[in-house]
């Protein structure tokens, strides 16, 4: 096995080019955090719309089949399938977050 030479000032010039772009002032900091993508409380309200949206989407296909404007019965139980598990993972994150908190309240100080 040969080893090469290495070149000491280039790698000292890459390395201070790499801290300049990772020192970010506070601003810089903010903005970047900003470009991240939605907050986690701004996904936790979309995943609730969703949820309550695929809710109401499948009812209004049970209402349209029982009324005949609906069809496809494959189509409105896969709807209630999706509703239904949904529902299950919002209910599990749920409790998931209240055994968190529950968790936490008791620690001691």
């Amino acid at each position: 096995m040969k080893i090469q030479n290495i070149n000491m000032a280039a790698v000292n010039s890459d390395l201070s080019q790499i801290q300049q772009k990772v020192k970010l002032s506070p601003e810089a900091l903010q903005a970047k955090s900003a470009d991240v993508g939605p907050s986690f409380s701004q996904r936790i309200t979309d995943g609730l719309q969703d949820v309550a949206q695929s809710q109401n989407s499948a009812a209004q296909l049970a209402k349209d089949y029982e009324l005949g404007n609906e069809s496809d019965l494959s189509k409105v139980m896969i709807n209630q399938q999706i509703s239904s598990v949904g529902f299950q993972l919002t209910l599990n994150i749920r409790n998931k977050a209240l055994s968190a908190y529950k968790d936490i309240m008791n620690m001691p100080v």
